[in-house]
């Protein structure tokens, strides 16, 4: 078995490899291959992964549609082509086997098809969205019957269990599944409190009022400030789950405290 820290060791050849420096195309091309690894992760398919290059870079159902936009395919293609070449070169050696995840990562999107949902996490990051979910549940009890049932959990992704984030830990080999909560939305309000200070888009007396506003948005951002009842609340949505979501940047303060603030 691969260890799942393959990814992270092929992030730090792509951190490298960053310069301020770089060309546009350059940045482009190590953008797009930091996200693709964070899309394998984020996404839950750590193990769909690792059986793809168990098997030579082969998927028993590939699919190679022309799903996805254009730009997308020929940008991976060039990123492909960027990461093949760095391969063989003399300068990146003992890099090759993280040099190989890139590569795997990007022709496991293309071989599964995964154009469309590759594009959408991209935009995701992109606007500064918050952690990518997996799925949502209103209560412990729901999600425990989930994993519990679930043939092959997102293992290392995240969900929301009442509106509070929580890991997915899935151990194929054992069987292995727990929940434990994190403080990834913690972390983040308190980091987009810093990058954007909060303007309220708009302003409800009761949480109830803006529910029911942010029920009614036909496509809602994927993030906005809002205040209720004086209190600034972020309306976040994932358009991969469809889940909409109302969090009180209150909870930034647990780990800004925790930190040290800024």
């Amino acid at each position: 078995m691969t260890s799942p820290l393959i990814l992270s060791d092929a992030q730090q050849v792509i951190g490298r490899r960053w310069s301020e420096e770089q060309s546009p195309a350059q940045a482009r091309i190590l953008s797009l291959a930091r996200d693709a690894l964070d899309f394998i992760s984020a996404t839950g398919q750590w193990y769909p992964f690792e059986d793809f290059r168990a098997h030579g870079g082969y998927l028993e159902s590939q699919t190679f549609g022309e799903n996805g936009s254009t730009g997308l395919r020929e940008l991976l293609s060039k990123t492909e082509r960027f990461f093949g070449k760095l391969l063989d070169d003399p300068e990146a050696a003992g890099e090759q086997v993280p040099i190989q995840a890139i590569l795997d990562a990007l022709r496991f999107i293309s071989s599964a098809g995964q154009h469309e949902a590759f594009s959408d996490f991209i935009e995701h990051v992109e606007s500064h969205a918050p952690p990518f979910v997996a799925a949502s549940f209103e209560t412990q009890q729901e999600a425990d019957a989930w994993l519990k049932t679930h043939p092959s959990p997102p293992a290392f992704a995240d969900i929301l269990i009442g509106g509070r984030y929580h890991d997915v830990v899935y151990e194929r080999e054992t069987d292995f599944r727990r929940l434990p909560w994190n403080r990834h939305l913690e972390r983040y309000l308190a980091w987009l409190k810093r990058l954007e200070p909060p303007v309220a888009a708009a302003s409800f007396a009761t949480r109830k009022e803006a529910e029911a506003w942010l029920r009614s948005q036909p496509n809602p951002a994927r993030r906005t400030w809002v205040m209720i009842a004086g209190e600034f609340f972020l309306a976040a949505y994932h358009p991969n789950i469809n889940h909409r979501a109302l969090h009180p940047l209150s909870m930034a303060r647990s780990d800004e405290e925790e930190t040290g603030g800024s």
